[in-house]
């Protein structure tokens, strides 16, 4: 690979599907996989294709064409039809930051780590063995019965509540807090319209 023209197309076939743009477009974006193909420092384990002129990806090519719109537009949006880690693991492979992503799509993007997050905290909580403080929190002293075992109703019991009734007990709760804030948002807006 000789000299190049910065007009030239570069063939892109990810995952089967053939995406065609400029050296120009790829250049973008500095440090990431594919500036680096376009300035020809094409590291050894991309596949290029002589005859048909074309690098081969085995890649996901749904977001492979949401990658290539953040080198032609400059803003990387989130499919919501990808879940989030599949959609991490593709911006890490491209060499793409997660923080490019724009601010209508954060959240679509931040879905599954939330949840994560939520339910770690919410097995902690479920975990967590001091048994005689979920009975003196919660004005229950009998949670741990007479051989010192905990019921499973007991020991859920009490999480439970909180994540209805605090929501600032856990990440859990405010999401929960947040969604429910969000479905009486929508009652109201459709009660409003149709009166």
């Amino acid at each position: 690979m000789g000299k190049f023209d910065e007009h030239e197309r570069v063939i892109l076939n990810v995952g089967g599907t053939r995406h065609e743009t400029y050296r120009t477009t790829l250049k973008t974006l500095p440090g990431t996989r594919l500036a680096l193909l376009a300035s020809q420092q094409v590291p050894g384990f991309i596949e290029y294709n002589a005859r048909s002129n074309e690098y081969f990806f085995d890649r996901h090519p749904g977001v492979f064409a949401y990658v290539l719109n953040y080198y032609r537009t400059g803003k990387l949006h989130c499919p919501a039809d990808v879940c989030g880690p599949l959609f991490e693991e593709e911006l890490s492979f491209w060499g793409i930051d997660e923080t490019d992503v724009e601010p209508c799509c954060w959240m679509t993007y931040r879905q599954h780590r939330d949840a994560e997050e939520a339910l770690d905290v919410f097995e902690m909580n479920v975990d967590n063995d001091e048994d005689d403080e979920y009975g003196k929190r919660l004005g229950i002293e009998d949670v741990v019965s007479a051989d010192g075992t905990v019921s499973r109703w007991r020991k859920w019991q009490p999480v439970i509540w909180n994540l209805f009734e605090d929501p600032y007990s856990s990440r859990a709760a405010r999401v929960r807090a947040h969604a429910a804030r969000s479905l009486q948002t929508v009652a109201r807006a459709r009660l409003s319209s149709s009166a």
